[in-house]
């Protein structure tokens, strides 16, 4: 059977389905909640099983899945009605990892590798339990368990507190098919309930040997956690840790951001510090998500906050709107809704990481979806209906524009429109010109030149290259392509008046 006959037998929730509206805007479709998919590992006994028969027939296989289905109910009767999605989720991510690591494993030749994939279905046994047992927890420290491995948090001096992480993740035999993060922080209380510092760098690369040029200092990941009900939510590498590469014993942090459930009862030996539990709330109801996205949100507080912003925001603008920006903003947030439901599991698989796609980019889909979030909230927190001119910042929910005004009395446009997931399909504005007669005309001299003009409270971007386009074949078409590789694709586009924010900042060529 093949790696992606192994997805698919288990990865229900990659499926499209048509749920209801999770918000206040229609939705007509979207990545299904992991925690829609079935909670058995399908592993052994069936046609479509994940493991040949005759493997199943000599191994422990079955008895050791059926443990984990048992082990997995009883937490689940024990858990709180909003964390039971966050637990169905955290299988539905384990069962994929198997899925992945059994197709090869099984039947590899090493009988190290057979004896890695009993053992990792041995210890979701025993982390099951201890989840079981766990539940009630108060405060933040304590072992924390998932389906990629544990944090551990103490006390530390002066208030702080220091968190262990120990990450293991193998998804099949090649060496980078194995995740793994032993690594330190030492975290202070902060705003909003978090915890937050950095990765210690306790764990380095070797001085440079004499003679060598000393290494550019590098700057640790920074690290963060709260409680989210019964669950304990670490956040790392909100900035970009694509730099840091010194650290001897975690070399992929991707998978420490997670929802992490407590293991077991606290040491008796340990007094519980008295951190806020409470679950923050997004304006859907958290015990029947409908998307992935709407998962990652309910199982982060921080996403959780975003999405109250924006619905707060959206309530406020609409009315100071007039009608026919009004009805294109509701267009343009309909189209927003979809692409936010499919935001997180793209970021979590991403399609363009041949190598490793299958794998859990948890860190990845947490910080696109918060940067989707944030941006939209920007907007219509800043919504400018009242400018005037070509100049400032325009967004939609696919393309992003900044026109400035030069030195020459002419306008500047920077930015870029995109197709969600996939960077070859993008077009970049380089737009150049100037407003003559109320009119701007760009210093393009063809077909097919750029053109900004205002509708209402709106700028429509290259509005003749909708027509353009369905007549393009391909590259030598004479009035040139806007878009970079998909020359069929048009660079028109309706956009919205944005105040500058710093979470309005994308105007690169970044997929999305």
């Amino acid at each position: 059977m093949s790696a992606l006959r192994h997805l698919a037998a288990i990865a229900v929730a990659a499926a499209f389905i048509a749920p209801p509206a999770a918000n206040a805007f229609d939705i007509d479709y979207s990545n299904a909640a992991y925690s829609s998919a079935p909670t058995p590992l399908n592993l052994c006994g069936k046609e479509d099983s994940l493991i040949k028969p005759e493997v199943c027939k000599s191994s422990d296989y079955e008895k050791l899945a059926a443990q984990i289905e048992r082990a997995l109910q009883t937490a689940l009767a024990k858990a709180p009605a909003n964390v039971r999605p966050l637990l169905k989720r955290d299988q539905a991510f384990f069962a994929e990892m198997i899925g992945w690591a059994t197709d090869g494993m099984t039947e590899s030749d090493h009988p190290d590798d057979r004896k890695t994939l009993a053992e990792m279905l041995q210890r979701r046994i025993s982390a099951l339990e201890d989840i079981a047992g766990g539940f009630g927890r108060a405060g933040v420290l304590g072992k924390w368990t998932d389906a990629f491995g544990n944090v551990t948090v103490t006390p530390a001096e002066g208030g702080a507190y220091r968190l262990a992480i120990d990450g293991n993740a193998t998804y099949g035999t090649d060496d980078d098919r194995h995740w793994q993060c032993q690594a330190t922080a030492l975290l202070k209380p902060a705003a909003g309930g978090w915890l937050t510092g950095a990765f210690l760098p306790e764990a380095t690369s070797p001085p440079p040997a004499p003679g060598d040029a000393p290494a550019a200092p590098t700057v640790p990941p920074s690290i963060k956690i709260r409680r989210q009900g019964e669950t304990l939510r670490v956040v790392a590498g909100e900035r970009d840790w694509g730099e840091w590469r010194t650290h001897l014993n975690c070399k992929n942090i991707h998978q420490v951001t997670s929802s992490y459930f407590a293991s077991g009862k606290l040491d008796p030996a340990m007094t519980p510090d008295k951190v806020d539990t409470a679950f923050v709330v997004p304006t859907f109801d958290c015990t029947r998500p409908d998307t992935a996205s709407d998962e990652e949100t309910c199982s982060d507080p921080d996403l959780a906050e975003n999405d109250q912003r924006l619905n707060r925001a959206w309530k406020a603008l609409l009315p100071r709107l007039d009608e026919t920006t009004r009805q294109a903003l509701k267009e343009d947030q309909r189209n927003w809704v979809r692409a936010q439901a499919n935001q997180y599991p793209q970021f979590l698989h991403p399609a363009w990481d041949k190598l490793t796609y299958m794998m859990h980019y948890t860190s990845d889909g947490r910080l696109d979806l918060n940067n989707m979030q944030r941006e939209r909230v920007a907007l219509l927190e800043g919504f400018d209906e009242n400018r005037k001119g070509l100049a400032g910042v325009w967004l939609s929910y696919t393309a992003i524009l900044n026109v400035t005004q030069m030195e020459d009395g002419g306008l500047e446009g920077k930015g870029w429109k995109w197709e969600q997931g996939d960077w070859k399909a993008g077009c970049d504005y380089d737009i150049e010109g100037k407003v003559v007669g109320g009119v701007f005309r760009s210093d393009e001299h063809r077909k097919n030149p750029d053109t900004l003009e205002r509708d209402h409270a709106m700028l429509i971007v290259n509005r003749l290259d909708d027509v353009f386009a369905k007549k393009r074949q391909d590259s030598t078409d004479s009035d040139e392509p806007k878009c970079k590789r998909s020359y069929a694709n048009s660079s028109t586009a309706r956009l919205f008046p944005a105040k500058p924010s710093p979470d309005i900042n994308d105007f690169g060529q970044s997929i999305r």
